[in-house]
């Protein structure tokens, strides 16, 4: 299968990655036809897809009936009028229905938006409403139904919502029987390798969120990600920690991954415990394994000797930079090397420790072949090595990179900001070492990386300024050593309320109805004024500068 996209694919190490790499997109290329329906035919017991819960379920599907029920559920979305170019939203967590959702929509050219399940109704009609989604499929969870009831009135170009799972309201189609009784969609069609496959929304920094497009090239891309980095083999288990909704998912759990012939763990758990993780890995004998630096924090934390690991060949992390101390610990304890990588939403992995790589704890490694990829100063001239600056990809007029994404969609002004210079500016900020190794410095638009999710201010000071004791507020990240780093809102109240434990509480469970839950602020500190530009901009650095001083004494 690499073969149709790789001329080499096997090299002696980092140097012949780096030079002798390149990946070519076969003309009309589509996934679902030219990877999935082209195992099933090579190899139709060929096992994709491991299903597992924290409830003992345990399901095995090959290839051939991962192209068959996205078939099928292909002709069900055909008859319920979603055609090439029309966007479905779906946050299935990680039911089986994900995979087959994804194919069937690239099989008939529809646009995929996964969401997470954390969504509120102000987060769903904010998306269907820009993103103009069609088709709505959630599972089963009352909440999760409940909120999407209360979305629907608002949400304007809606015309069905489909429910995954045993309990479907008569009011909503029934998912589940759709796959088992529609007529497979078997013919191929007519999509360009340009066409809008995927939309993935940011977590919104100076707005709300924004729309990042990939095309039909996409899946190409992650190549590099799970091959390379990953290092998943062709009919052994690789289990990436991520729910559905986010990119992390397509960066681990379908398509390098696929391309490679590798089965996917889908590990549909509806709480994350290192208890639960530890057991599955050692009863399932998963070979390679990748999750977020929070979760190697809390499997150290666990008696992780106890647990037989002997199966896993290769850990690697992203989402946020990993602290040494982590890397050197889960070492000793497990006697596996953590492999750290750096991308976004927007490309594959940008970033890595690939292997013959030295690692040097606390590095993202050296950059992926494919992307020319530079440190820059705020005037676009190269830094020097040592000098921090912002991270850039070269070059796009000569060669733009498989996997990177189009563009923001409804955006011209962040499209503006990040295309410039023939070079796409991704906005985060790392120096470079005289070996050629990247340290990630943070994000210059004040993202916050809690727990591997990525948290926009905009949208949690959005919500802080709905309660009514709020005059004015600014978020900011606190680093904490279990998740990274933690929400932290700093609040200017109304007159009339006073500053107390319980109104603190009080806002903190007003985020969480308000927006996603994860986005709460977990520490909440009262001000009687911020600090703020004579242009009246706040000062966010200004309020993590004084954090710092007072962590440092």
């Amino acid at each position: 299968m690499l073969e149709k996209f790789l001329e080499k694919t096997e090299f002696t190490d980092y140097e012949d990655l780096k030079s002798n790499y390149g990946v070519k997109v076969p003309e009309g290329f589509n996934f679902a036809y030219d990877v999935v329906d082209a195992w099933a035919k090579e190899e139709p017991e060929k096992n994709a897809l491991l299903y597992c819960d924290d409830n003992g379920a345990r399901r095995m599907y090959t290839f051939a009936d991962i192209s068959l029920y996205s078939k099928k559920l292909a002709g069900w979305f055909l008859s319920h009028g979603i055609k090439h170019g029309d966007r479905v939203m779906f946050m299935l967590k990680q039911r089986a229905e994900v995979w087959f959702t994804l194919i069937a929509l690239h099989r008939i050219g529809a646009v995929c938006i996964p969401a997470t399940y954390q969504l509120t109704p102000k987060d769903i009609i904010y998306r269907c409403n820009i993103a103009d989604v069609k088709f709505v499929c959630v599972t089963d969870d009352d909440e999760i139904i409940s909120f999407v009831r209360e979305a629907l009135p608002e949400c304007k170009t809606v015309e069905h919502v489909a429910v995954c799972g045993d309990k479907v309201p008569a009011d909503f189609l029934n998912m589940r029987a759709g796959i088992e009784t529609s007529k497979p969609f078997v013919e191929r069609a007519d999509i360009k390798v340009t066409d809008e496959m995927l939309i993935y929304f940011s977590s919104g920094t100076t707005g709300m969120p924004k729309m990042i497009k990939h095309d039909f090239s996409y899946p190409a891309g992650h190549i590099i990600t799970a091959k390379y980095w990953q290092q998943t083999e062709e009919n052994k288990l690789h289990l990436t920690m991520s729910d559905s909704g986010w990119a992390k998912f397509a960066w681990g759990k379908i398509y390098g991954q696929w391309i490679c012939g590798a089965t996917i763990v889908a590990y549909d758990n509806e709480k994350f415990s290192a208890h639960n993780t530890l057991a599955l890995l050692e009863e399932i004998k998963v070979t390679t394994f990748c999750a977020p630096p929070t979760i190697f924090r809390f499997l150290i934390k666990e008696d992780i000797r106890s647990y037989d690991l002997s199966s896993i060949k290769h850990c690697c992390m992203a989402g946020e930079p990993l602290n040494p101390e982590v890397y050197h610990r889960f070492g000793e304890l497990t006697g596996l090397t953590l492999y750290e990588g750096f991308g976004q939403t927007e490309t594959p992995v940008l970033c890595a420790n690939f292997e013959g790589i030295d690692i040097k704890p606390g590095s993202m490694g050296k950059p992926a072949p494919d992307y020319d990829i530079d440190i820059v100063d705020c005037d676009g001239k190269p830094c020097d090595d040592g000098i921090p600056g912002y991270i850039v990809i070269k070059n796009l007029s000569k060669k733009y990179p498989v996997g990177l994404f189009k563009c923001y969609l409804k955006d011209e002004a962040a499209n503006a900001e990040s295309f410039r210079n023939d070079c796409y500016y991704t906005g985060d900020m790392a120096w470079r070492d005289g070996e050629g190794y990247y340290w990630f410095v943070g994000r210059n638009d004040d993202v916050i990386k809690c727990s591997g999710y990525r948290i926009g201010p905009f949208e949690v000071e959005s919500a802080i300024m709905t309660h009514p004791s709020v005059l004015e507020c600014a978020v900011t990240a606190v680093s904490d050593p279990i998740r990274g780093q933690v929400v932290k809102a700093t609040i200017v109240l109304t007159r009339g309320y006073a500053a107390s434990d319980t109104l603190k509480t009080e806002i903190q469970n007003h985020v969480k109805k308000v927006t996603a839950p994860y986005k709460y602020p977990r520490i909440v500190e009262f001000a009687e004024s911020l600090p703020k530009t004579t242009s009246g901009k706040i000062m966010r650095k200004a309020i993590r500068a004084n954090d710092e001083k007072s962590d440092n004494g």
